[in-house]
């Protein structure tokens, strides 16, 4: 039988597995450039060292928060002065 085109049907087939195969690499190509671009992943930055907390700033903390009054904070402060 004479096919007009040459190709037949399988050649219909081929060409849109082909067709597909050749979008899912441009997509798979583009997702891998984009997170390769973008940095690693999952590797988290270590928190900055802080300080432990001194005593004075608890106390000046304490006295913002109105849990002592101003009397205490300065018998407090003095103490820890060491006056």
């Amino acid at each position: 039988m004479y096919w007009h085109d040459g190709m037949g049907f399988g050649g219909w087939w081929g060409l849109g597995v082909g067709m597909l195969l050749f979008w899912v690499i441009v997509i798979a190509g583009i997702v891998l450039l984009v997170r390769w671009a973008g940095g690693p992943r999952g590797q988290a930055t270590p928190p900055a060292p802080t300080s432990p907390p001194d005593a004075r700033r608890i106390l000046d903390e304490r006295f913002a928060r109105g849990e002592i009054d101003e009397d205490e904070y300065r018998r407090r402060r003095d103490t820890l002065s060491g006056g």
